[in-house]
């Protein structure tokens, strides 16, 4: 295993000498300049080295091994393959979209396979001539041995997260496929950890390999912000909820140790209001699709899964990581955050500590350095005040618009008046109603989702308790999707003043500007939102076109 030279890197796609259709790929992917472990890597397995690269989760890994393949690796007109070897069916599916996207203008068409899913689907993707392949090493070796993947086609191979193939027990599987690969062929393994099973897997089946050793995990854990919550253990559940309120994370990745407690923790997080979901090992294909699906989406705000659940999803929109519990070793707290804080983002990883896990807490201090700040839970008073926050921001949300002057002047009389505190506790009452009880659930579920109807407690009370004129000044609206976000170092304020000088609306009428990560969410009035949408046509912002269309869900 030999080290490769140190040399200054390529500061930008063009400098890696791509073609040009693969650089127009890239820039429709909306990749700006190559992560360390893409630019170290591309020249040498276009050099045809086989390579080790050490890096952890979210640096840009499958666009690492993914562009050498479709620019340089595999000829347009030629019939070898690529196989990339998964741990799981996200990561695998994961890889084989990206190369997809990569290799688009060059005609390089890809095909995931995995267990779960229909096989003779598959074998008709495979007929069709797909020059990469991206599977898990069950259905990959079924496949072989089937015949419906030719071994002597595949000339390169990609082992992806081979640490987690071997803990996950796909030593055999992995060992029987590489045995019927030809022995000319060139093998790039990408790994978190390279222990002393990896460096077998490189001394049985590389050659010379050159070694990267970009960014172990713990690199990453040390980039974050780490912080605890002690806890007396009992009631567990119930602490996590008052954390969330506390934290307030704009979306999370929370884990836990058992498949059982993913559900459990997922049942009370939603019947407290929140937008969660669970994911395990035990969910049907289908259903665990269609979950990831939402997560790539962004429209899941809080992931409860498992380690194994987890690994593959690309969760780099996440802000947050949360240890329901501490995993049962320090190497796994370290994965786990490594999750967040991605592509150069800063993250935050919480846990809840209870009295059985100080000992993990200890190592993790002792061996990585690594020392979360320790905070504490609401006092009753605290939890008052943000429940008093919540009310105060339904009325805000009830009543957007401008008021008139003549209410102006009425409010301005009002507030001098003698008995202004009684009247304007009288007025609340006739707002929010009685049941000052559930009045403090529905605000704390407006706040938790930001999707409710400021009446929702009306419409379980009945209508006299909606508040006078409520529809009038609450006009309906729509939501529309803008193509640029964080990523683009996008501000609210600035599409707030782009849609104002291009489409006449007022301050008042542009509801809620949401940035993410690679995309925008504002809300307009629905009458004049296809308006809007056509008056944003060849605007740009940040060097790019924007494109608007009414959002699928928020």
């Amino acid at each position: 295993m030999t080290e490769p030279p140190e040399e200054e890197g390529a500061q930008t796609f063009a400098d890696l000498g791509l073609h040009e259709d693969v650089l127009e790929a890239i820039g429709e992917m909306g990749w700006e300049i190559p992560t360390p472990v893409q630019r170290d890597c591309y020249p040498l397995a276009v050099a045809g080295h086989d390579v080790i690269v050490q890096s952890r989760t979210g640096t840009g890994k499958t666009g690492a091994f993914g562009i050498p393949i479709v620019d340089r690796l595999i000829s347009v007109d030629g019939d070898e393959q690529a196989l990339v070897l998964a741990p799981t069916r996200e990561l695998a599916l994961q890889s084989a979209r990206e190369i997809e996207k990569l290799g688009a203008r060059r005609g390089i068409d890809t095909v995931a396979v995995y267990g779960g899913a229909s096989m003779e689907r598959q074998i008709r993707a495979l007929e069709k001539g797909a020059r990469v392949i991206s599977g898990t090493p069950g259905r990959v070796l079924d496949h072989l041995n089937r015949g419906t993947i030719d071994a002597s086609r595949l000339r390169i191979l990609v082992l992806d997260e081979a640490d987690e193939m071997l803990s996950m027990g796909f030593a055999k599987e992995l060992n029987a496929i590489i045995e019927k690969l030809p022995k000319k062929r060139q093998t790039l393994l990408f790994s978190a950890t390279v222990d002393r099973a990896i460096k077998r897997v490189a001394e049985r089946h590389m050659h010379d390999p050159q070694f990267l050793g970009l960014s172990g995990d713990h690199v990453g854990a040390l980039g974050i912000e780490h912080f605890v919550y002690m806890v007396s253990g009992v009631g567990r559940v119930a602490n996590l909820i008052a954390v969330l309120e506390i934290e307030d994370p704009e979306s999370a990745l929370i884990f836990c140790n058992k498949k059982a407690e993913t559900e459990e923790v997922c049942a009370a997080l939603q019947r407290a209001g929140f937008n969660a979901e669970w994911l395990n090992g035990d969910r049907p294909q289908r259903e665990r699709e269609e979950v990831l699906g939402r997560v790539r989406r962004e429209e899941i705000r809080f992931l409860v899964a498992t380690d194994v659940a987890a690994r593959g999803i690309d969760v780099s929109h996440l802000t947050h990581v949360i240890n329901f519990s501490l995993p049962e070793n320090v190497e796994q707290y370290v994965h786990r955050t490594g999750r967040t804080g991605r592509a150069g983002r800063t993250g935050t990883a919480i846990s809840i500590v209870g009295p059985t896990e100080l000992g993990i807490l200890y190592y993790l201090r002792l061996q990585y350095r690594i020392f979360p700040v320790e905070r504490t839970l609401p006092s009753e008073g605290e939890q008052r005040t943000r429940q008093e926050a919540d009310l105060i921001a339904m009325i805000d949300a009830a009543y957007p618009n401008a008021p008139s002057e003549r209410d102006l002047a009425l409010v301005r009389r009002f507030m001098t008046h003698a008995n202004a505190e009684r009247m304007l506790a009288g007025l609340l009452t006739a707002f929010f109603g009685t049941e000052t009880e559930d009045i403090d659930k529905v605000a704390a579920a407006h706040r938790r989702r930001g999707k409710e109807h400021v009446d929702a407690h009306a419409q379980t009370n009945g209508d006299t308790q909606k508040p006078a004129h409520a529809e009038a000044e609450s006009p309906s609206t729509a939501t529309l999707y803008v193509n640029v976000g964080r990523r683009d170092e996008l501000k609210a304020s600035e599409l707030g003043r782009l849609l104002r000088d291009r489409t006449g609306l007022k301050r008042k009428e542009i509801g809620r500007i949401r940035v993410r990560d690679k995309h925008s969410l504002v809300d307009v009035p629905e009458d004049r939102a296809q308006d809007v949408i056509e008056s944003m046509a060849g605007a740009v912002l940040r060097d790019r076109e924007l494109e608007l269309e009414l959002a699928r869900g928020d």
